[in-house]
């Protein structure tokens, strides 16, 4: 399958994420006036130029998803055979795409991570997929405990981004990769989520132009803390059921200091909730160098005694980024001792995962 850009749609898309960040950072109450300055935002003249295009390396490619499945030395789920029950193979291959080819360096960070329990930095450049690097192997492992009948409510992966704007990106992909058959939850819990269900709901409409979320999207305090919401005293049947800890939670470093501090958010860390935990991951992990590295270095160990009472290899830490060192096995060495420090978990050479580029 030859898989095309279609320059024209990609201009669109990038036109309307960029509205949906303004329609954030200028966030109207009235429904109303929220959608005419969405409108008028959308034709004005000189705010959006393009497309321009820009041509980027072709990266060699893997296996399919659906080949690595059904392969005999798999190591991931067949539940990705059954990923959303309910939808169509056609709606589950829009959403997930089962039978496109990876990229060869995908296929080695999820061999990495689910076969060999390896913590992984994939260094690779932009456009390559790095996404999909840590988050098929998250979907498997909740894939796993979904067919156990373990899926209950409580962490499993962190998204660790440096701004609001990255950790918003990836919620709007989430909720194309994840629809609600799968059962997988995920929310982001920063200084812009609202705390009651009513107030989250009004950000929701605004932010999106529609009424209501889908089922498994956690997007206010009160449901990712496991607080019923209530309206005048009564609970609310048509409201959004999930209650509790998302499987994937989304935040920023700022936030996250936060979070381990306030004794109201201690559902997402304490007691059982710890035991779920099982992924970190940072994205853009160049950031973290100097200084604000070493808060955050110490950030993580923080994260690590509250959940896991640091015990080493309890947490895979994956670390991503389009911006790091050469492809030598010297730099990957020095990165590694440099993720070391940052993670407090092992990493090696090999556990960096750099892109193979096709000569012409």
């Amino acid at each position: 399958m030859t898989n095309m850009i279609d320059p024209i749609n990609t201009s669109d898309r990038i036109k309307k994420t960029y509205l949906r960040y303004l329609s954030t950072t200028f966030g109207i109450k009235d429904n109303k006036l929220a959608r005419q300055f969405f409108e008028t935002a959308q034709d004005a003249q000189g705010l959006f130029k393009g497309p321009f295009l820009q041509a980027t390396p072709k990266y060699k490619k893997g296996r399919s998803l659906i080949d690595i499945v059904t392969a005999k030395d798999t190591c991931l789920t067949s539940e990705f055979l059954d990923y959303a029950p309910g939808l169509s193979e056609e709606s589950v291959n829009e959403r997930l795409p089962l039978y496109r080819e990876m990229y060869k360096h995908q296929e080695t960070a999820i061999k990495k991570i689910c076969g060999e329990n390896r913590n992984v930095v994939v260094a690779t450049g932009t456009g390559s997929g790095k996404t999909e690097c840590f988050l098929l192997p998250i979907i498997d492992h909740l894939l796993k405990e979904r067919s156990a009948g373990h899926l209950g409510p409580g962490v499993r992966a962190l998204l660790l981004y440096p701004m609001n704007a990255l950790a918003n990106d990836q919620v709007v992909r989430l909720r194309t990769i994840l629809p609600e058959e799968t059962g997988i939850t995920f929310g982001r819990y920063t200084g812009q989520t609202p705390q009651t269900y009513a107030e989250g709901l009004d950000v929701f409409r605004q932010e999106n132009l529609q009424q209501f979320p889908q089922s498994n999207e956690l997007f206010c305090r009160d449901q990712m803390l496991g607080e019923h919401y209530t309206e005048k005293g009564k609970t609310v049947s048509r409201l959004n059921p999930q209650v509790g800890p998302p499987h994937i939670l989304l935040t920023n470093f700022a936030m996250l200091e936060y979070l381990l501090m306030r004794p109201k958010d201690s559902a997402l860390f304490d007691k059982d909730a710890g035991d779920t935990w099982r992924f970190l991951v940072l994205d853009e992990a160049h950031v973290y160098s100097g200084a604000l590295g070493t808060e955050i270095a110490y950030l993580i160990r923080r994260l690590k005694d509250r959940v896991c009472k640091s015990k080493k290899g309890r947490i895979l830490c994956i670390a991503t980024s389009a911006t790091m060192g050469g492809d030598d096995h010297e730099s990957k060495k020095s990165l590694a001792t440099s993720f070391e420090n940052l993670f407090g978990e092992k990493f090696l050479a090999g556990d960096i995962v750099s892109a193979e580029q096709v000569t012409p």
